[in-house]
């Protein structure tokens, strides 16, 4: 019987194509557009962690908290603020054992200009673990080592982009760039990494920590502490991941000479707390967009509804004859639930593949951000698809069941 009730839906559906094809329509662009914004936001998830993973492994980011720290007249002058004797506090074994590495960086914007090209920039102080830790590459050159930091020297690292549009025409290793008017020797060109979640990171300039701090913006706490804008530690493995930040906690609040009631006044984050917060940012705007794109759905399926309803009209005399000969309401019920679910059905398919082919078409303008349609989201579309026919059909089905048999046959 199920085989048959599918068999004359098909022949019902194909006796009026263009009328079916409309009326699919609309199934037709919401699950297209529900499937299309599904890959793209999963897409997005992974393009993420992979660029976070891509920063390096098992990173811990510290950040100083101006919210935190001691109340009323016993504030620090460094409340808030992170700072070299931090850092180095950090970098000790004993202190933190289960952190691997540590190092810093001071992030600041400078005019840079070599003569002929005069623009602003981001420029990053850093020391040589910075490469270790954040798993930079040199291109070209070398990265900024001990001697360089400690005698503040005027030298800088290029990332590519920087590189190609300060020196469009020429190698820039042993050039001269100016940043705030002081010359820097380019020393180092970085391999290049492409967009990522911090922004672009070819488009940077590192100096020597130090240089940063003294020669180039002053950062100094008013206590006369040198100022680090963040401070990034790897653990030693995922599984020592709380328990570095664990540490880290320990030691700050230690060193901020914090009392147990205080809050903390710096901020630790691990990849996967920041993977977690995107990863929320990212799905409600994904199901915010759906939500949209499913009053799609919901026009379809009262399109639906209304084509089943003018199909119980015109098939009355035939609902009439069939129950004559022993039809039940039950089978005049599912025959026409049934016509209602594969319209859906059919609708939701030409719409999957519809979404796939947009998803791709949109990630296929950057190859870094591929479209992922999942076995979870073509599994919703024939569920939705589903859902929209049997509920929408529900109403049409009962109508045609309850028709008294003598009226239909009677029905011109």
């Amino acid at each position: 019987m199920l085989i048959e009730s599918f068999r004359i839906a098909l022949r019902a559906l194909t006796a009026n194509k263009l009328r079916s094809a409309l009326t699919m329509l609309g199934i037709i662009i919401g699950v297209g557009a529900v499937i299309a914004l599904l890959a793209l936001g999963r897409g997005l998830e992974f393009y993420i962690a992979g660029q976070f993973e891509a920063m390096g492994t098992n990173l811990l980011f510290v950040f100083g908290d101006a919210s935190g720290g001691q109340e009323g007249t016993r504030q620090r002058l460094t409340a808030g603020q992170l700072t070299n004797g931090d850092l180095e506090a950090l970098r000790d074994p004993a202190r933190v054992p289960d952190v691997l590495d540590v190092t810093a960086e001071v992030q600041g914007g400078a005019t840079v200009s070599t003569g002929r090209v005069n623009a602003m920039y981001a420029i990053s102080g850093v020391s040589p673990e910075y490469a270790r830790v954040r798993h930079w590459e040199v291109e070209g050159g070398q990265f900024i080592d001990e001697a360089s930091l400690n005698d503040f020297a005027r030298v800088a690292v290029l990332g590519s982009a920087a590189a190609d549009k300060l020196f469009p025409d020429e190698w820039p290793i042993g050039q001269t760039v100016k940043i705030q008017g002081l010359p820097f020797r380019v020393i180092g060109v970085l391999k290049s990494r492409g967009g990522s979640a911090l922004g672009n990171e070819d488009d940077v300039i590192l100096v020597p920590l130090t240089t940063a701090q003294q020669r180039l913006f002053n950062l100094r706490s008013a206590s006369g502490e040198w100022l680090v804008s963040l401070i990034y530690a790897q653990a030693a493995s995922d599984k020592r991941t709380d328990a570095a930040v664990q540490e880290i906690g320990d030691v700050l609040r230690q060193r901020h000479r914090l009392e147990p009631t205080d809050k903390d006044d710096f901020q630790v984050l691990s990849q996967a707390d920041v993977l977690q917060t995107m990863g929320q940012v990212t799905g409600a705007l994904t199901l915010f967009l759906g939500a949209i794109a499913g009053i799609s759905l919901l026009v379809g399926g009262i399109g639906i509804m209304n084509i089943m309803l003018v199909s119980v009209t015109e098939r009355t005399r035939e609902i009439g004859l069939r129950k004559a000969i022993g039809a039940k309401r039950r089978d005049i019920l599912a025959q026409f639930l049934i016509e209602a679910v594969t319209l859906a059905l059919i609708g939701g398919t030409c719409g999957l593949a519809l979404g796939w082919l947009g998803a791709t078409g949109i990630s296929a303008l950057s190859s870094e951000f591929p479209a992922r349609v999942t076995a979870d989201a073509v599994l919703m579309a024939f569920a939705f698809s589903a859902a929209v026919g049997l509920f929408f059909g529900s109403y049409p089905a009962w109508r045609a069941a309850r028709l008294n048999p003598i009226e239909a046959l009677r029905y011109e």
